[in-house]
């Protein structure tokens, strides 16, 4: 079988290259599929599909990324990258299906919000000629004007607290649902979305592929779908209570401006009682829509950096945890609100969705938000006990990233390698302030050229956490930690926040080099004398401002006024905390193979930033440069 088969591939794409209409761009991508064996793609497809894609000088991104997840989790395993796994390829094939159908999806989507915004205009004008209505007839009545001129000062007084009682309540309501009812009647329902296609929730134990399978898709989603974003738990939590605090700020605006009316309504040819009439209309419609804060919310989320809503939406979600009331109530609403409007999710978490809330947490809040995983997702085990992680950086050289014990033999090494690096990349080295949220900054006090240093001191012994985390991993590419202790209860906080800082740092893929009192397996000790974690502030130590936000959310359910849910004891069980560690040395094996530190050039965003700008240092750091990577 293997010796018909390569004649066939020669020829046909002898056949494709011969062709006279042959662009220089079909016969860049004849090669790339030559070379990685791209037998799953025919050439005749390879070639339709480029007439369908408008290539303007460059190749079709998707292309290099092996047009889908299945193709480039084959290529690896070709390559000897990775084992070979029957769970992993499974999962890769149903990704694969998903891509398939999302580029139909995203033009049904644009269909879609043409309809709606059309719908949307319609509606507006509608409500506004209704309201015209509704103040012309006050306006000849005299409703407004009459009465008060008729009534004695008691008489008004009494009218106006009869007002002031009625009309924020049942009056505005039942003026505002008639108004509703109407406009349905009017302009119609709103538009019918079409059915998104079902997402995936993977999970399954640490190293067992859910992070690079879901990547591998993400990848190749770019230029399919208009609203992408891929988040890991921590900073997507920290986004929501950012937007949560914007909005929050922003009504707080509105009420100072209580007095002020709406620019349409300003010119209108009604007396100011009228118009103070219609402004309170406008005022109370927009005090409806943003009762809930967290629809609000969702509907920024993805969109927010494209400016309009047209398209598809695509949500990739790394480790989902319900860590607290906060991470529930949170999650619950936003990604309700976003799987009810279309948006498709991929997530992974190491546990199935009936299973995450462990401490039964707000269990009807918890309920819903399954019930709405169940019916957007299927859910995928990644069945594997095996940690690839650990097998990958078996097959690999020698660490030289991860520096143990603290010895002055293994601290001289730790101190050449941070010079000879600074050094390739420019060699000064200054003091910086990096932006963190809410306003915050960060000292790094070595920093030089996308290199930082720090101790383990300054990063985990201080009231940091993963705000500051994901500043430094977005900024710097490569990251010097020295003097890492061996952890246990007595530095449980210490404990803590290193690991959020492996997961940010993973996520962002950067380069990490570590100087440590102990191995990477035996960096985490004593978890038999109790819990690590404690309700201290988990992700969110970092904020000031809001903190107060969040206490105002999670009062919605079963906490205190300081904050602290109350009945539970501890906010996370021995299994995920056993979890935790074994989820950051995995990381910290990772980050020590070849594979991992060639992708910090193609995904950390320094890079993606500073593309031009950085060649020099990419030709003259070529000890991460893998050729047989370069395609993928």
């Amino acid at each position: 079988m293997m010796a018909t088969s390569a004649p066939v591939k020669t020829q046909s794409s002898l056949a494709f290259l011969k062709r006279p209409t042959l662009r220089l761009e079909k016969l860049l991508l004849v090669v790339l599929q030559w070379i990685v064996g791209y037998e799953d793609l025919d050439v005749l497809q390879l070639d339709s599909a480029i007439e369908n894609t408008k290539i303007t000088g460059q190749i079709a991104p998707h292309f290099w990324q092996h047009s889908g997840p299945l193709a480039q989790y084959r290529s690896l395993v070709k390559q000897g990258k990775l084992q070979h796994d029957p769970y992993q390829e499974e999962v890769a094939f149903k990704l694969e299906n998903l891509l398939g159908r999302m580029e139909q999806y995203e033009k049904d989507m644009e269909e879609y919000h043409e309809k709606l915004t059309k719908w949307e205009q319609k509606r507006e004008n509608e409500r506004r000629r209704l309201l015209m209505q509704e103040a012309e007839t006050k306006q000849e009545g005299g409703g407004m004007t009459s009465i008060s001129k008729q009534r004695n000062l008691f008489q008004r007084w009494m009218s106006w607290k009869k007002h002031e009682i009625v009309e924020p309540g049942v009056g505005k309501w039942v003026s505002y649902l008639n108004r509703e009812k109407k406009l349905d009647s009017l302009v119609g329902r709103r538009p019918t979305a079409p059915p998104a296609p079902r997402g995936l929730y993977l999970y399954g134990n640490v190293g067992s592929g859910k992070t690079m399978l879901m990547d591998m898709f993400y990848g190749a989603t770019e230029g399919v779908v208009k609203h992408q974003r891929r988040f890991h738990f921590h900073e997507a939590m920290l986004l929501i209570n950012e937007h949560m605090h914007k909005i929050w700020k922003d009504q707080v605006k509105n009420k100072s401006l209580q007095s002020s009316i709406s620019s349409w309504i300003t010119n209108l040819p009604f007396d100011t009682k009228i118009k103070e009439w219609l402004a309170a209309e406008e005022r109370y419609k927009q005090e409806v829509q943003m009762k809930n804060i967290l629809p609000a919310v969702a509907d920024k989320f993805l969109t927010e950096a494209h400016g309009n809503h047209a398209g598809a939406s695509l949500l990739c979600f790394d480790e989902i945890q319900t860590v607290d009331v906060f991470a529930i109530v949170a999650l619950s609403g936003i990604l309700s609100r976003l799987l009810s409007n279309g948006t498709i999710l991929v997530a992974t978490s190491n546990r199935a969705p009936r299973d995450l809330n462990q401490d039964g947490m707000q269990k009807e809040i918890f309920q819903k938000l399954v019930a709405k995983l169940d019916e957007q997702c299927d859910n995928c085990l990644i069945g594997s006990e095996i940690d690839y992680r650990r097998l990958i950086a078996k097959r690999s050289i020698d660490q030289v990233h991860y520096f143990w014990p603290l010895n002055s033999i293994k601290t001289e090494e730790f101190e050449i390698m941070w010079d000879k690096l600074t050094r390739l990349s420019g060699g000064i080295i200054t003091s910086k302030a990096i932006r963190v949220m809410f306003g915050r900054t960060l000292e790094v006090r070595l920093s030089c050229n996308g290199l930082a240093r720090f101790t383990f001191e300054y990063l985990c012994g201080r009231p940091v956490g993963a705000a500051d985390y994901i500043s430094v991993a977005k900024n710097y590419h490569m990251i010097f930690i020295s003097d890492i202790p061996t952890m246990s209860m007595r530095i449980r906080d210490k404990a803590r926040r290193f690991i959020t800082l492996i997961d940010e740092l993973y996520n962002h893929h950067c380069c990490l080099y570590c100087s440590a009192a102990s191995s990477i397996d035996d960096l985490f000790q004593g978890t038999e004398e109790g819990t690590l974690f404690d309700l201290e502030s988990f992700q969110f130590e970092t904020e000031t401002e809001g903190a107060k936000l969040r206490r105002d959310v999670l009062a919605e359910g079963t906490v205190s006024s300081g904050g602290t849910p109350t009945g539970i004891t501890s906010m996370l069980s021995g299994q995920e905390e056993m979890f935790a560690f074994r989820r950051a040395v995995s990381r910290l094996i990772e980050m020590q193979t070849p594979l991992y530190l060639e992708g910090v050039r193609h995904l950390h965003p320094y890079f993606q930033n500073q593309k031009e700008s950085f060649g020099t240092l990419n030709a003259k750091a070529t000890q991460f440069r893998e050729p047989s990577l370069e395609i993928i």
